[in-house]
């Protein structure tokens, strides 16, 4: 007798009830398909069910109240279930958005447009290891995510050559302090302080002090 396979488990996260009521639905109608939970509306919440359930396969909404994005959860889950496949389900179609997601481990992308056994259909390949993407947008994407990643190691790098001084001068700065008060804060001169400054700029490549505060928190040297 041979063992029937085991059921792919899904948590669904989107705060659009009528879609995650159809989904939980149709997925009650599966015998292959096995809802770990009940579909939850916030981020945090899909967090923490991955963490204790480690389901195959969320299906998670892009836009929420608050301050995470389905992005950031994906990212999250993918760093305390790495098995989890990700597909985020969304109604928009930016460049920008989809290379946010395939960084944050996203398997794929599903429009809200499709009919639940569609979407479900989905989240099985995606449980088997699949790429939900179309090769087109494929062929777009790979480029711009090559280019941004080259862009975040040479950026590293720059920020590597500061000095720890340069570092605590660059974080006082994000919180907005002149030369004078980084000066007084640190003990040094008003004149080291502006040579300090001088090298952060060289170094960064950059033009300014808002520029250099800038680079630094985006690329995660910093924080304000």
């Amino acid at each position: 007798m041979v063992d029937e396979p085991s059921p792919v488990t899904i948590l669904i996260c989107d705060d659009h009830r009528v879609l995650t009521d159809a989904l939980a639905i149709v997925v009650g109608l599966d015998d292959t398909l096995e809802l770990v939970a009940p579909p939850v509306q916030s981020p945090q919440s899909a967090i923490d069910l991955c963490a204790e359930l480690l389901p195959n396969v969320v299906l998670m909404d892009v836009d929420f109240k608050g301050d995470m994005s389905g992005i950031e959860a994906t990212r999250k889950i993918k760093e305390i279930s790495p098995a989890t496949k990700v597909v985020i389900m969304t109604a928009h179609d930016e460049d920008r958005l989809l290379v946010d997601a395939v960084e944050a481990g996203a398997s794929g992308f599903l429009s809200k447009d499709d009919a639940a056994h569609e979407l479900l259909s989905a989240a099985k390949a995606a449980a088997d290891g699949e790429v939900l993407i179309d090769p087109e947008t494929l062929a777009r994407l790979l480029p711009q995510v090559t280019r941004e990643r080259e862009q975040t190691r040479d950026a590293l790098a720059l920020l590597r050559d500061l000095t720890d001084r340069e570092r605590e001068i660059l974080s006082l700065l994000a919180h907005g302090m002149r030369n004078d008060d980084i000066a007084s804060q640190l003990y040094i001169s008003p004149q080291t302080v502006q040579t300090h400054v001088r090298n952060i700029l060289g170094k960064l490549r950059v033009h300014s002090k808002l520029e250099a505060v800038a680079f630094a928190v985006r690329h995660g040297a910093i924080t304000v």
